[in-house]
């Protein structure tokens, strides 16, 4: 970052009230700030990031530097990497408009490229008094200053993405994972070779707006304070997170930007997680930090009534008013800002069903914000994902409003968690999920591709957690054990927590193999949560927002160590890649290929007869028609304790050849192109608690399977 000294600030002018944000130019630096109801804007220039007062304070004259609802100015002089603040004030009028101006509070620009936090005192925000001291600043960057050489995005369809969601800092914090800049950006470089290795086309970054990581939430058992570590409380919408830096001080556009370029070199894309639904602000006892003093009004949810106090539909004291014409612009600007300039690929929203909320908090039948999304040309090729609830309860999957969005897909992840743990009477429910769930994505713009699968993600066990206990253990977050989902669908295999029983090992190495097979069998986009490929845990935490340490962070030890299950997912990625009748981006027709065989038949032992209505039910099989001369696929799903014998379609003139079968060690669970064993007779035997994948080749033999 360039510190230019104060002192070579100059001239002040009215400057341009677009665009919004510090924006440096040939001859200074542009300042514009959103805050219509004010009534005085002072801007403060610092020398350092250290210095605990500015070194000169600008007043801006109502007269000549406002322009409704924006303060600008232009500073001759100036550089990039000058540290600013403002001060705000205004009418504290809570009642009507709903104002909560503090000319003692120094706030963020909201649309900063950079921020710094050295002296950043958070108590210090929430109560009275100046806190110019202790607060933190805006950095100005040139954001033309970087040299993306021949990047391109690698705009990867839906169909044929797979997503592995990480956290930044995670997934490489740890001594074991042997980086030179452990729990950053430059860290996830360090690993691209590995997620190459592994297959996946795009990582889905938690949280990298940037957060206030030292916010302490509670102090855990053991007397450790326990800080926020997800990232899901964000107050820089445009500055990527300077924890992950390996020089926080310093403006960090260019350690992101080298992550991205590199990713994409190596093929993957780049989503971000979002959060638009609150602010770090938080509820009436919040810091004050940027939003909550300048466009209160205007920025938040608020109760009519005295004191206006904030709705709260995500739990985190505040609720974003998305569709207010400046927020919903905020929004997209913001978006477009990452899009442009860190050429990133697509977002996943969290709590998306809170953008969907109008005045008042009720639902909107058009929301603004959603339409702008969708309408702009900056956005109309990168990836856009919902979860589509929020947390006033709204639960919107498969009727998410708009026409571009997939949706993560909550059903997917509890059917399918519960009928590989063995339970009856789910194949209806589970041949929906592997067909792309038409049950709910049933609207005439919807495919499979608007399906986001998973088992597992952050919020919740891991996979091998999933296998490993029957109840969660969350002492360690401080609150009794009593957060995080009480019900996992999860099943311990006879032991809970770690056991050395190597028969209950087994089991579960299988059980992870199968939720790894359907989950890439299954038509829609799947998604792979970090270190489930070689069973990482969290030690039955389900919850570990709140753990910066040993038990979020992977353990790249384990991930040498388990070599078996990493190698089956690296094998089904490769399996889901070969056969284009598992990821087709259609749902099933009933339009037959060349050899007369439907796009699928579903079965259970017995051919054409899957069980729909039998309770007890734990078995299910479908044959997949291979079209353009793909192979034909049939795929065997046991769940029963007990090996069961299947019966195998016949199709002429062709033989079955054994690709996968979770049952079997490393080395014979999956199987590369050309080493596939032939199926005798038209009966193949399925452990139990199995999966099992078959391929057609023509018989050479002139013998029919």
């Amino acid at each position: 970052m360039q510190t230019p000294p104060f002192r070579s600030a100059g001239r002040v002018t009215a400057g341009h009230p677009q665009p919004p944000g510090a924006t440096p130019d040939e001859a200074g630096v542009n300042f514009s700030l959103f805050s219509e109801h004010a009534d005085r804007v002072q801007l403060l220039l610092f020398d350092t990031a250290e210095d605990p007062q500015p070194s000169r304070v600008i007043e801006l004259d109502p007269a000549v530097h406002r322009s409704r609802p924006f303060w600008h100015c232009h500073v001759a002089g100036l550089r990039p990497g000058q540290i600013y603040a403002y001060r705000v004030d205004g009418p504290d009028r809570t009642r009507d408009p709903g104002t909560r101006f503090d000319f003692r509070k120094v706030l963020l620009d909201p649309r900063a490229r950079a921020n710094v936090n050295t002296l950043w005192d958070r108590v210090r925000a929430i109560g009275p008094g100046d806190n110019c001291a202790h607060a933190m600043r805006s950095v100005v960057v040139d954001m033309d200053d970087y040299d993306w050489e021949d990047d391109a995005p690698p705009r990867t369809p839906l169909s044929d993405t797979v997503v592995y969601e990480m956290h930044v800092r995670g997934l490489t914090a740890s001594p074991t994972s042997r980086v030179r800049r452990p729990g950053t950006y430059a860290g996830v470089v360090e690993k691209i070779p590995y997620l190459t290795d592994l297959g996946i086309t795009a990582v889905e970054l938690m949280p990298v707006f940037d957060f206030d990581e030292r916010q302490v939430l509670r102090t855990g058992p053991d007397g450790e304070p326990l800080r926020a570590y997800w990232g899901y409380d964000p107050f820089g919408f445009f500055a990527p997170h300077s924890g992950y830096c390996s020089d926080p001080c310093r403006h960090h556009a260019t350690e992101f930007r080298d992550m991205v370029k590199a990713l994409h070199r190596a093929g993957i894309e780049v989503i971000l997680d979002v959060v638009f639904h609150h602010t770090a602000e938080g509820g009436e006892h919040g810091p004050t930090i940027s939003f909550r003093g300048q466009a209160n009004d205007a920025y938040y949810h608020l109760w009519p009534r005295d004191r206006r106090p904030y709705m709260d539909f995500t739990g985190r004291g505040n609720a974003l008013n998305a569709n207010h014409p400046a927020v919903a612009g905020f929004i997209v600007d913001c978006l477009e800002f990452w899009v442009r300039e860190y050429h990133v690929d697509g977002f996943r929203f969290d709590r998306a069903s809170e953008l969907h909320r109008g005045p008042g908090g009720f639902g909107m039948a058009a929301p603004p914000v959603l339409r702008g999304i969708e309408l702009s040309g900056a956005l109309a090729e990168v990836k856009l994902i919902a979860e589509p609830r929020d947390g006033g309860g709204l639960y919107q999957v498969g009727r998410f409003p708009g026409r571009r969005w997939a949706q993560w897909n909550g059903p997917f992840r509890d059917d399918v968690r519960r009928f590989v743990r063995g339970d009856g009477g789910l194949v209806g429910a589970v041949a929906s999920r592997i067909g792309g769930s038409p049950d709910l994505f049933r609207g005439a713009h919807e495919r499979p591709t608007s399906s986001v699968n998973f088992v597992t993600c952050h919020d919740g066990f891991t996979l091998n957690d999933l296998v490993s206990y029957d109840h969660k253990h969350n002492d360690g977050n401080g609150e009794a054990n009593a957060d995080g989902a009480h019900e996992n669908h999860s099943w311990n295999c006879g032991v809970e927590g770690p056991t050395d029983a190597a028969e209950v090992e087994r089991l579960r190495v299988r059980q992870i193999k199968n939720f790894a097979a359907v989950l890439l069998i299954s038509r829609g986009v799947p998604m792979i949560l970090a270190g489930d490929e070689f069973r990482n845990s969290q030690r039955g935490n389900n919850h570990a927002h709140c753990q910066d340490n040993a038990v979020s962070w992977l353990d790249w030890d384990q991930a040498d160590k388990e070599t078996e299950v990493r190698g089956f997912f690296r094998g089904m990625i490769a399996v889901r890649r070969r056969f284009p009748a598992l990821r087709a981006p259609e749902f099933f027709s009933g339009r037959t290929n060349e050899r007369g065989v439907p796009d699928v038949s579903w079965h259970g032992t017995r051919l054409h007869r899957p069980g729909w209505d039998d309770p007890h039910a734990r078995v299910l099989s479908l044959t997949l028609a291979g079209f353009h001369g793909q192979p034909d696929v049939h795929v065997v799903l046991n769940m029963h304790r007990r090996g069961l014998d299947f019966e195998l379609p016949h199709i002429a003139g062709h033989r079955w050849f054994r690709v996968v079968d979770t049952a079997r060690p490393a080395g014979e669970d999956v199987l590369a192109p050309g080493a596939e064993v032939p199926v005798q007779g038209r009966v193949l035997h399925a452990h139990g608690h199995s999966v099992v994948l078959l391929m057609t080749r023509p018989d050479q033999g002139g013998t029919h399977s």
